[in-house]
């Protein structure tokens, strides 16, 4: 158990860990509360008590608590619930000592449901990784010509469920519905993605806590997760809630590894089952993880050309930059690197399958 010293120590570096990350990805006004709240939180009120004196791991890649606290403060501004908080949020340019006044303020006032979402380890869906996992859904087509059949691991409320619903702009090649209120347009690099005709006949998602797009309060949730000086990024989401709550598809509430058990085990002849996960894989716990690639390789053994099966992930392998965008194909097994792409989805630099122009 560690004491109490330990505990404030690893909080404050998660916090100032988060800072950095917060800048790189284009969020100084999240930095800066991140680095405030490092420098000047206490344990004087409940909030700051429970954040301190944290029991887990806090960091980013464990149970996040700077993005958890960041979301219940967001939370508040979203939906009204604090002026004063809103009067220094983005748009508005403040000066720290003034938001963090206001901070400390609406942790005291608004404690018990600050003191709730602590509860809760952040959700985002972040639309624009679709952006990368687009070119290698086309090369799956390319490499089948099949309809996908697909399965997304960690799909949070199931917004790039829906990728084939949005526009694109990848380097000079358009795809997708030029009408479509999603528009991603990421910084390409590399070679043009593959031509291909491409048809999605079935998908569905999972999740240990799904939203649901369709309900306002789950709606609401998924937007406070987002960095708030991020506006393009919030009326983005908003735009992808959208699309998604007018669908039936909804996400399932299930661990990946009994999920993939079942979805693995239903027989799809004339189609390429298509496993996919981004930024998600990470948070799956070490044995889970282990289960699940067992299930994913023997799946694979017993795919065909008639029944091919391939899997396509973004996930960090910590080589920057960004997140390796990997692709493993079925009956072969043969498995590349054919892209990196910015966690967010801001850039994609497109490598390709091998042989492929």
């Amino acid at each position: 158990m560690l004491d109490a010293a330990t505990r404030d120590a690893a909080v404050r570096a998660a916090f100032r860990s988060q800072a950095a990350s917060c800048r790189a990805l284009g969020s100084p006004f999240v930095a800066t509360l991140c680095d405030l709240a490092a420098e000047r939180l206490t344990d004087t009120h409940p909030v700051g008590r429970r954040v301190l004196g944290w029991t887990g791991n806090p960091a980013s890649s464990a149970d996040s608590v700077p993005l958890r606290l960041a979301g219940a403060l967001h939370a508040l501004v979203l939906g009204g619930a604090d002026p004063d908080l809103a009067a220094v949020y983005p748009p508005r340019a403040t000066e720290p000592a003034t938001l963090w006044e206001a901070v400390e303020r609406a942790c005291r006032d608004h404690a018990e449901t600050i003191l709730a979402r602590l509860d809760s380890p952040p959700q985002t869906n972040e639309v624009r990784r679709s952006s990368a996992l687009l070119p290698g859904f086309l090369t799956i087509a390319r490499r089948f010509g099949k309809p996908l059949c697909l399965s997304e691991v960690g799909a949070s409320a199931g917004l790039n469920l829906h990728w084939d619903r949005f526009a694109y702009r990848l380097g000079d090649v358009a795809w997708g519905d030029p009408q479509s209120p999603v528009r991603l347009t990421p910084d390409w690099t590399g070679g043009t993605p593959p031509e291909a005709a491409l048809r999605v006949q079935d998908r569905a998602g999972c999740d240990l806590r799904p939203l649901d797009p369709a309900r306002s309060e789950d709606a609401e949730r998924l937007l406070s997760y987002l960095w708030a000086d991020q506006a393009d990024r919030i009326a983005r989401t908003r735009a992808a809630i959208g699309l998604a709550a007018s669908s039936e598809r909804k996400v399932e509430a299930v661990d990946a590894v009994s999920w993939l058990q079942r979805r693995l085990a239903v027989p799809r002849p004339g189609c390429v089952h298509v496993v996919y996960h981004t930024i998600a894989w990470q948070y799956l716990s070490g044995e889970d993880r282990e289960r699940g690639e067992a299930l994913i390789a023997d799946a694979g053994r017993g795919a065909t050309e008639a029944a091919p099966l391939a899997r396509l992930s973004l996930e960090n392998d910590g080589t920057e930059p960004g997140a390796a965008l990997t692709l493993q194909m079925w009956p072969t097994g043969e498995r590349h690197e054919i892209g990196r792409a910015d966690f967010h989805g801001r850039w994609v630099d497109w490598r390709g399958w091998p042989g492929t122009s």
